[in-house]
Parts: structure tokens; sequence; C-alpha cells
């Protein structure tokens, strides 16, 4: 039987946390806007697609990791092309610690969520360094913006100093606590607004003023970051020159050309 989508595009991915930082409700979220799931399924309610023990519905928590699937559609091609991402929601109770070091095993990638009045956590620490053990690469996603008390700076802050001193940003928000409304993609330099049913349409715009000079500080911050990792990208970014450079590792898109 032929394959519907090469191999080497299927992605299995974990999302690890202190307990309560919002691993399983963004599992949902990320079901819900993928069309997998038709309605988004609260932790609070006991009404979750990977909680799906009778207990964990109770206590509302993760006790085992949950696998769960996807499609995808990269939005840097062009059709209707959609890939597969197998997703593990893993425990963040530290009782149940084993089912994210098992996990880690099978992991191409991790999202590491944290919360944003929170910062880096006990477990938080514990899940890095599982993932650094087994060779498994993060992304940092600072989750409940909304919150009272939030702060995007003060939790990077709290990645670089207890984490990763190399951890950098790739998006800040747009707002915080009740004036939290978006992000900024500070690769594409676009602000990106969420509007519809739990915002499911994605809306880009443009950067707002009062952060324009921030994220342009954060936008050269983040392509010099890059750069650093490879001799020939440097070379076109000191030369000002536009590179997409293919590795085995990693693809690099860097739009040199936009730097002044």
């Amino acid at each position: 039987m032929t394959r519907k989508f090469p191999l080497e595009k299927l992605r299995n991915f974990g999302i690890v946390a202190h307990v309560d930082a919002g691993k399983t409700t963004t599992s949902e979220r990320v079901l819900f806007y993928t069309g997998m799931s038709h309605k988004i399924g609260e932790v609070h309610d006991g009404a979750t697609v990977t909680d799906w023990m009778e207990q964990e519905r109770e206590r509302g928590i993760t006790i085992t990791a949950a696998a769960i699937s996807c499609d995808w559609k990269p939005t840097y091609e062009e059709g209707d092309n959609k890939y597969p991402l197998n997703i593990i929601d893993t425990p963040g109770h530290i009782d149940f610690t084993a089912e994210v070091k098992r996990s880690m095993r099978v992991l191409d990638g991790a999202v590491v969520v944290f919360d944003a009045v929170a910062g880096v956590e006990p477990q938080s620490e514990t899940n890095w360094r599982y993932a650094e053990e087994a060779g498994v690469p993060r992304i940092c996603f600072i989750n409940k913006m909304d919150r009272v008390g939030a702060s995007f700076e003060r939790s990077y802050a709290s990645v670089l100093e207890r984490l990763s001193d190399k951890a950098i940003r790739f998006q800040i928000p747009i707002g915080e606590e009740e004036q939290h409304e978006g992000s900024i993609d500070l690769l594409k330099m676009k602000a990106y607004r969420f509007d519809g049913e739990m915002g499911i349409h994605v809306v880009e715009g443009e950067i707002p003023e009062n952060l324009k000079a921030d994220a342009q500080k954060y936008h050269d911050e983040l392509v010099e970051k890059i750069v650093e990792q490879d001799e020939e990208a440097m070379t076109a970014y000191l030369d000002k020159h536009f590179c997409v450079r293919q590795s085995s590792q990693t693809t690099y898109f860097l739009y040199i050309v936009a730097l002044h």
C-alpha cells in the first residue's frame, strides 16, 4: 500500500511541563485548531481527549502519557498537502515523572509549557534534564498570558537562568494579562491576532507602533543566533544576502535583506 505522505514528514513530539502549566489544555487546542475535534475539551469538565482514565478526570491531572494524532498543513508549502503529527501528552505531577522519561525515547522534539505567572518550576527542570539526556530538541511555550500577574519577560528570564542561556525569543506577546490579544512573529515580523470561535481564525497584520522597536531588536537577536550555527549562513548574513540553507539537522530561513 502506497504511503500518503513521505515518512520524513512524520513527527512525534511531546508536551511536557510542571503540573497545572496547561499541557492537556494545549493538546486540546491543537486537536481543535487542526480540525481533529469539533469541541475543545476542558480539564475542569473532565471532558478532554487525552485524560481518558476515570482517575484523571476526577482529579484533573494527567497520570499516564497519552498519544493523539492530527494533520498539519505547512504554511510554507503550496497545495493542500497535510502531514501527520503524533502528540504525546505527558504527566506533570512528580509522582508520575517516569512516564515523561519513558516518552522521551520516541520523541523528535518537545514543547515545554510554562505558566506565564510562575515561569520555570521544579518539574520543568526535571523534564528539561530528561530531554537533555535523550537529545530531544525543545521549544518553550509560555502559556496563560492572560492571567493576572503574567509576565513574558520574567518567565523568559527564568528559562535563561535555570534551564539554558541559549534560549532566544521567537515570538513576543501583544499585551499581557487582560490586555493580551495576540503575538508577534519575530522572524516574519508580523503580528497575529485570533478571531472567531475560540480564536480559530488567525488574522495577520502589522506590528503595533509601540512594539516595533522591541520587535526589530529581538528580530536581529534571533537572526544572529541562527547564523551563529552555520559558517555559510553567517557569511551570507554579513554580506546582507537572502539565504535559505538546507542541512541534515534543520532548515534556516534567513530574510537577511530585511535587516538594516
